[in-house]
């Protein structure tokens, strides 16, 4: 398919940037690839098994799902109503929260360097230390606070348990990545993202250059990513297969997670686990056209974190320095 047309190219401080700038053309779609499930229970006893098929699934293409991972369903469910509730406030109630440094709520504000348009969605934000005057008051959504945190903290549980595995195939010890995304930490900057991508405009469903979100890489370490039975539309394209243009989708599945490796990871491993670009295309004509809402968790290692891999290959960067060049990229003055 033609490629769409971009803007002459802006270079950026991070080579995953000038990678990303060059993903916007439309490409294929293939269900040749694999997206693992890896099933998490009985962690303790089965932490070798599950730490070799976490780091298959992750070197094979970076994306992966896993079950058994201990947040119940009714948990999930109700994280899911409460991003419901907080979108469905009106505009000038969700502007008094914007977003500054990875916490709070954008519009539109969104543009990838893949595509050069804003992402069609609203997105709010949740970094634990960065959120005074950011909250919602118990006027305006009872409890959602503090039931967020609780939800926010299963989810920073279940990455430090992935992680764990990872740190134990590099070579670092099992508390290496935990010790490096404390929560406690006011250098802290891992985030609870809520997201509402917007139903389809039947004024704008041939417009080629929207999308709910285009193609990209996460800023992270790893991804958690809940997705709703129905709402479809993320594709997936290993970083090392960039060239192919050959868009793997990845369908919801109810209660499983969908985990991808970050770029963050990508620079500790030595570029051993590669990070994978994915993006969430608009639905086809036949294809469900309503709003379309996902709840990811990122893990980003604390500002003063120093990513340095076992191997050396890159220069130590500090987790805000490398947060602040990847975000400056993709929102304007919002970092």
């Amino acid at each position: 398919m033609t490629l769409l047309a971009n803007a002459s190219p802006a270079r950026y401080e991070l080579g995953e940037l000038d990678k990303e700038s060059r993903m916007g053309g439309l490409g294929e779609e293939t269900h040749a690839r694999e997206v693992r499930t890896i099933d998490l229970s009985d962690f303790e006893r089965r932490k070798a098994e599950i730490a070799d098929e976490l780091w298959e699934a992750a070197v094979d293409i970076g994306f992966f799902q896993v079950s058994g991972h201990g947040i119940a369903l009714a948990d999930i469910a109700a994280a899911f109503e409460r991003a419901e509730q907080l979108f469905a406030l009106p505009e000038e109630v969700k502007a008094q929260w914007p977003l500054a440094r990875n916490a709070g709520w954008e519009h539109k504000a969104q543009i990838r360097p893949s595509t050069k348009t804003p992402d069609q969605k609203e997105s709010y934000q949740v970094t634990r230390p960065r959120m005074a005057g950011l909250w919602p008051s118990d006027a305006e959504l009872p409890g959602f606070r503090a039931a967020t945190l609780a939800f926010e903290r299963q989810c920073w549980e279940v990455g430090m348990r992935v992680l764990s595995c990872f740190a134990y195939k590099l070579g670092f010890d099992d508390g290496f990545f935990t010790r490096a995304h404390d929560p406690e930490a006011a250098s802290y900057q891992s985030t609870l993202r809520m997201l509402h991508y917007f139903a389809v405009d039947p004024a704008l469903k041939d417009e080629l250059g929207l999308w709910r979100a285009g193609a990209h890489t996460d800023f992270d370490c790893l991804t958690l990513l809940f997705q709703r039975a129905g709402q479809g539309g993320l594709q997936v394209l290993p970083g090392k297969e960039m060239e192919s243009r050959q868009w793997t989708p990845v369908e919801p599945v109810e209660g499983v997670i969908t985990c991808n490796i970050g770029d963050m990871l990508t620079r500790w491993s030595d570029d051993r686990l590669p990070s994978n670009f994915h993006r969430v295309r608009n639905p086809l004509p036949h294809e469900y056209q309503g709003a379309r809402y996902s709840l990811a968790f990122f893990c980003q290692a604390n500002e003063d974190a120093v990513i340095a891999g076992p191997r050396g290959k890159y220069p130590p960067i500090t987790g805000a320095e490398y947060l602040r060049q990847r975000i400056s990229a993709n929102f304007s003055n919002r970092y």
